[in-house]
């Protein structure tokens, strides 16, 4: 099956909030083809399947962080936000696969965590890079 989202483009939808990565649900939706309430009432009719550490819902700073830094739409007026955003950790995407039963939804959740894969072993080389540099830096003086 050829790839319905590229790479790149889940990576750019990830953020770090509260020391975790997390995708916006509209960001999910978007990327499942289905509006952003649908996700979200999804969610709510199997809401013992996300404890905290796998969803939880934006405080107003941490969304007006977000829209400074120019990662979401307008703040108010026609089109806002009514209620703040939920943002679901690699744990509560994969979640999502249970409930989300489509082909689309499936492809998407499987290219979502090879992102989150990928992510974790690119943080994992640079990691390896900076003791390998602290080493020779350490060699050399």
């Amino acid at each position: 099956m050829s790839e319905l989202i590229a790479i790149e483009a889940v990576a750019n939808k990830i953020f770090f909030i509260r020391g975790v990565k997390v995708i916006m649900d509209k960001d999910l939706a978007n990327m499942y083809g289905v509006e952003t309430r649908v996700l979200n009432q999804a969610v709510k009719r199997h809401e013992k399947r996300f404890p905290e550490d796998f969803m939880f819902q934006f405080s107003k700073s941490e969304y007006d962080f977000l829209i400074s830094q120019s990662v979401t739409s307008k703040k108010s007026g026609r089109g806002g936000v009514r209620k703040m955003p939920y943002a679901f950790t690699e744990q509560g995407v994969a979640m999502l696969s249970g409930i989300l039963n489509s082909d689309r939804a499936i492809a998407v959740n499987i290219q979502i965590m090879r992102t989150f894969t990928k992510l974790r072993h690119m943080i994992s080389d640079n990691e390896d890079l900076k003791r390998e540099l602290a080493e020779l830096s350490k060699q050399t003086d």
